[in-house]
């Protein structure tokens, strides 16, 4: 981890300098900032391996942070908020985030979640292998399937909706992986915690929901079904 490097955005000068303290001791490089403005700006002469944007920071708010990364680039970002049942958990999400840590929080957990955020962002073609059946999806050539007008190649790591290519997270890619690895199966969200985020415990269910919601918006609403009380398929 001695090459990662983060780009911390946080206003609060305590955690800021202890955070970093932290993250510094477990070999990462970070560069923390106190308000949105200049932690746009050093993302941009950085290029960091990933962001964590606190919701509430001046100049520019750690959602709206978030959308003009997301703008510019695929970069993992966790969001991080003082309360769990906040609204700006949902908005974090749908803004593009890929996980949040709620506040305060343990130094050893935070650096957990990032190390897991960027083994999957690493890994994105280590997705679920379920088995084949009768929903089984059209073969086009190694390594595509084909699931009506939408098209995965799981090697190239590429997604096309009638031919145009689709642009992805790698979080929304691992998602969309792991419905195709096993189309007309439902799968619940703790498995999809558990597969696409690496959580081996009960996490919050909502960013699952909200992937979910946003890779609907990119291949097609009713591509994804929504099995009430159990999960979601991929409409084969």
């Amino acid at each position: 981890m001695a090459d990662t490097h983060v780009l911390f955005v946080e206003d609060d000068d305590v955690i800021r300098e202890a955070t970093q303290l932290a993250l510094e001791r477990d070999g990462f490089e970070v560069t923390a900032v106190p308000d949105g403005l200049l932690g746009l700006e050093k993302f941009r002469a950085r290029k960091p391996d990933i962001a964590l944007l606190d919701v509430m920071v001046p100049g520019l708010d750690g959602v709206s942070l978030c959308r003009r990364i997301r703008d510019e680039s695929t970069v993992p970002v966790i969001m991080l908020s003082a309360r769990a049942d906040s609204i700006d958990v949902v908005l974090g999400l749908e803004a593009g985030a890929d996980d949040y840590v709620t506040k305060p929080f343990d130094g050893a957990v935070l650096v957990a979640r990032i190390r897991a955020v960027l083994r999957r962002f690493g890994h994105a073609s280590g997705s679920g292998n379920g088995g084949a059946g009768a929903d089984a999806p059209e073969e086009l050539e190694c390594g595509v399937l084909r699931f009506g007008d939408l098209e995965v190649d799981t090697d190239g790591m590429e997604v096309r909706k009638g031919g145009v290519p689709v642009a992805l997270t790698p979080t929304e890619m691992r998602l969309l992986l792991e419905f195709s690895a096993a189309p007309g199966t439902v799968l619940s969200r703790d498995r999809l915690l558990e597969r696409v985020w690496d959580y081996g415990w009960g996490g919050d269910t909502r960013v699952v929901d909200v992937h979910v919601q946003r890779l609907r918006g990119k291949i097609g609403q009713d591509r994804i079904e929504t099995v009430r009380g159990f999960g979601y398929k991929l409409r084969a």
